[in-house]
């Protein structure tokens, strides 16, 4: 008879958070394209971003009384701290759409919307390969990661172009900018999480 071997909590609890970021991602991506009700869009980010900072305060805690890791001490950290980062640039930008009252994500939004839904994959997979220890495999992942922030990278000269070329309101500008350029970071931060991988695939292989 076999017993299933009882999860590293660690890797169960970043496993749970890059969970809640693709179902954020995922609830995002669908909502900008058809935004109806911005009280429930803005009341679900919410949600998921309360969810990701208990997924923290447990591996923060698990720290605090576990002897030996599975992988560095620092390197759970810095990971947890980065996908928990992703999150929080997810949610901010919702919040925005709120305090700016801009009920209309443009096509621009959208597509952001869509490199986050995407990169939120890869940062899934990517993280349970690591529950795995397939570190090498870990790569092809982080590869893609930057290939998507590249992405976030150009559509953030295209859009930012062409809202001084169409939009004369400047208060409309400044409001369509910064929400561009949330959307942006959060592209980044989606990169420091494969940058975390890429120094643990290092360090462990």
């Amino acid at each position: 008879m076999r017993f299933n071997k009882k999860k590293d909590i660690f890797f169960e609890t970043l496993e749970n958070m890059a969970d809640t970021i693709v179902q954020a991602a995922d609830y995002f991506a669908q909502q900008v394209s058809n935004l109806q009700d911005i009280n429930v869009f803005i009341e679900e980010m919410k949600k998921y971003e309360s969810q990701c900072d208990e997924y923290t305060h447990t591996i923060i805690k698990e720290l605090n009384k576990t002897f030996i890791t599975p992988i560095d001490r620092d390197d759970i950290m810095d990971l947890t701290t980065s996908m928990d980062d992703v999150m929080d640039g997810i949610e901010a930008t919702a919040s925005r759409f709120y305090m700016y009252n801009h009920l209309n994500p443009d096509e621009y939004v959208v597509q952001f919307a869509e490199i986050l839904r995407q990169s939120a994959y890869v940062i899934q997979k990517a993280i349970h390969l690591l529950s795995q220890k397939k570190l090498l495999q870990i790569r092809e992942h982080t590869i893609r990661l930057n290939d998507l922030e590249n992405q976030g990278d150009d559509l953030l000269r295209i859009c930012v172009k062409n809202l001084f070329d169409t939009v004369s309101d400047p208060i409309e500008l400044i409001k369509k900018k910064e929400i561009y350029e949330r959307l942006e970071q959060t592209t980044d931060t989606c990169e420091d999480v494969a940058n975390m991988l890429e120094s643990i695939i290092m360090s462990n292989s």
